[in-house]
């Protein structure tokens, strides 16, 4: 685990989860997505560009992206720590959500199928998505806590931008391709775990 000097010192009163390579294992190839649907890999995020989307062309788009989503349910495994993470916090009364570009139906499908629970589940369809800092400001309200006692935990760059533009704190869940976003991170990880290690850190550190 590593630790950016510019963390806040607040203890973390929430933690905000991503889905996919985040409580899971990652799986959704968007590059993949991006050239079956014909678009070049580098065009830039899919939710964005659905937007511009006319109505047919939009629903032959979401037909795709739908069918990714459901493998990516039926093929999804949990990343190492994370039910172990999840029990710890449910048993210190740490509230947690997710904060996904997925939708909470296939949130909510993942954690049917690990036995999860989730408190609060923020998808696409709440608000603007990731990196728009509308998810983590939405979360920190629901539970009562300010932003600098929240953790983001994600795997994606959206994810650590999400968490900094709304004032909460940036893990980096680093899966290998992913490093090279680290710098935009106050920590990063390699098992879920070590989200125990940073909430015990903060406490003593207040």
């Amino acid at each position: 685990m590593t630790i950016d000097s510019q963390v806040p010192l607040s203890s973390v009163k929430l933690v905000i989860f991503d889905m996919d390579g985040t409580i899971t294992a990652p799986y959704l190839d968007f590059d993949k997505i991006r050239t079956e649907i014909g678009l070049s890999p580098d065009c830039g995020p899919l939710l964005e560009m659905m937007e511009k989307m006319p109505p047919d062309e939009l629903k032959r788009v979401e037909d795709i992206l739908y069918k990714h989503e459901q493998l990516a349910i039926e093929n999804s495994t949990l990343n190492p720590g994370a039910a172990e993470t999840l029990n710890q916090l449910r048993f210190r009364s740490i509230p947690f959500g997710i904060l996904t570009r997925n939708t909470a139906a296939n949130a909510a499908a993942v954690a049917d199928k690990h036995d999860l629970n989730f408190d609060v589940i923020i998808d696409r369809d709440s608000g603007p998505p990731k990196p728009d800092p509308f998810g983590v400001i939405h979360l920190c309200e629901h539970f009562g806590v300010l932003p600098s006692q929240a953790i983001v935990v994600g795997d994606y760059l959206f994810d650590l931008q999400s968490a900094t533009a709304a004032g909460a704190s940036a893990v980096l869940m680093v899966t290998g391709q992913n490093a090279k976003f680290a710098e935009h991170a106050h920590y990063t990880i390699d098992n879920l775990t070590q989200i125990l290690d940073i909430i015990d850190e903060r406490a003593v550190n207040l």
